[in-house]
């Protein structure tokens, strides 16, 4: 299989299905997100409400796009998923897939709702600093913007799921004359149509918000084990044109040689004569081989990592001179430019259709079991009063946009804590902070709190581990 011997096809397999079953656990971690209001405001009976949201999930994961996947990928040193070291590698994945499964499993027992994505970021920088121990020459770093980015994403957004969701209650309370908007449910009575509608709105937002930014990350782990295991099919996306590729780096090419070196310090120089090294080495793998139209697969990787190179390296370029007019570029040319670095960064951000498929259908199915864990921890442990009609509303309203946003801009964000503190947040706004149930609360807040550190110490310790007994 993809070339690999019946050993290595083994842990290929082995570790799919490993990823698989992360993004399973994720799926009914994560239900109650979506389906904790529905359910308890009777708009929707459980068993419809999570294969509703399965759905969703699904169609999220499979429409949803690549750019969170792409960061998660891109947290990772370059160096970790170059290394040709089977027992590396090996590590790595175990260490990655352990950590994540073992740490959700066991919040989720205990019916404490913990974010998936701080598990994951957690346990890839902890991959990440056992890898940096092991190349003590000090050429080995961490994406330490991707990891900051992220981090601040996950640290920032139950804030903004607090604050945002009392400013909603408020504006509600304003605007919305119907009081029964702000009841409790009653016992073994559905709520009205309008009332329903709006609820199961927002439940099939924040399913789809879910599926396209936590479903990414099972796409993302899944990608990491391709690349590493079976680089000569994964390094690079083979279905695309690499006559296009070509085309691509000449532009670059042709652009950065317009560049008036004379505006730039020594360190910009430097980094600008290595895109131009790289450039060229991509050029003559292509005219090197035997078809123009492919490319030699013991290349494959080389070539990855001169494109991620040259990515880094022009953004970095660019970002800190914005008036390319200083760079000696016209406007027309320095979109140009941009355009092409796009492109051939497609290249390298992809990801097969079967893998979007495989991980939305774990996720889907994960979502219609196991949910009720988490579900009675949202609905009936985080406040003291009943969830009403527009608690449901503001804070899935508010987690939908939020998770959605975060989609976009490519950064993992956190479903649980999102809405978790959205309903805080509702809670509050009807009835002050006396009307949260603190040992809940604080229980949410140490989870959110400890995941990472631990998450970072037991991948690092299991990657060291199994890169001693392997080696």
């Amino acid at each position: 299989m993809f070339g690999l011997s019946t050993g290595l096809t083994i842990l290929l397999l082995f570790s799919i299905l490993a990823a698989l079953t992360f993004e399973f656990i994720n799926g009914f971690h994560d239900t109650a997100n979506a389906v904790a209001t529905v359910i308890y405001t009777k708009s929707l009976k459980p068993r419809t409400a999570v294969i509703w949201s399965g759905i969703w999930n699904f169609l999220g994961v499979y429409l949803g796009g690549l750019a969170v996947a792409m960061g998660i990928i891109n947290l990772l040193p370059l160096e970790i998923l170059v290394d040709q070291n089977t027992y590396h590698t090996m590590a790595m994945i175990f260490a990655l897939i352990l950590t994540a499964v073992f740490w959700n499993l066991g919040t989720w027992y205990f019916g404490i709702p913990c974010s998936s994505s701080h598990t994951l970021l957690g346990s890839i920088f902890g991959v990440g600093i056992a890898f940096m121990f092991i190349n003590v020459d000090g050429s080995v770093a961490l994406n330490w913007k991707k990891v900051i980015d992220a981090g601040l994403s996950l640290l920032i957004s139950p804030i903004f799921g607090f604050g945002l969701t009392m400013l909603l209650m408020t504006i509600f309370k304003r605007i919305v004359k119907r009081k029964k908007f702000f009841d409790e449910p009653e016992k073994d009575k559905k709520p009205p149509f309008w009332i329903r509608g709006i609820l199961v709105l927002t439940c099939t937002s924040v399913s789809y918000s879910h599926g396209s930014n936590d479903g990414q990350k099972g796409v993302g782990l899944i990608m990491i084990i391709l690349i590493s295991l079976a680089p000569t099919f994964f390094a690079i996306d083979s279905s695309k044109n690499i006559s296009n590729m070509y085309g691509n780096v000449q532009a670059i090419d042709t652009y950065l040689n317009k560049i008036n070196a004379n505006t730039i310090n020594a360190e910009e120089q430097a980094k600008l004569m290595q895109i131009k090294t790289d450039v060229k080495d991509i050029r003559q793998v292509i005219e090197e081989s035997e078809a123009k139209d492919e490319i030699t697969p013991k290349k494959r990787f080389e070539v990855r990592k001169d494109i991620i190179m040259i990515s880094k390296n022009c953004d970095k370029l660019l970002s800190k001179h914005s008036n390319y007019m200083q760079l000696g570029l016209t406007e027309i040319e320095n979109s140009k430019l941009k355009s092409n670095l796009k492109e051939l960064r497609s290249f390298t951000e992809f990801a097969p259709w079967w893998v979007i498929l495989m991980v939305s259908a774990s996720l889907g199915l994960g979502t219609m079991i196991g949910w009720k864990r988490i579900v009675v921890t949202i609905g009936e442990k985080i406040g003291k009063s009943h969830l009403s009609y527009a608690q449901g509303a503001s804070a899935e309203m508010v987690a939908a946009s939020t998770i959605g946003v975060s989609t976009m801009l490519g950064l993992p964000v956190s479903t649980t804590h999102v809405l978790s503190s959205g309903i805080a947040g509702s809670m509050v706004s009807q009835g002050g902070l006396k009307n949260l149930q603190y040992k809940t609360v604080k229980n949410i807040l140490i989870a959110w709190v400890v995941t990472i550190p631990v998450t970072v110490v037991l991948s690092c310790g299991i990657f060291l581990g199994l890169y001693w007994i392997l080696n």
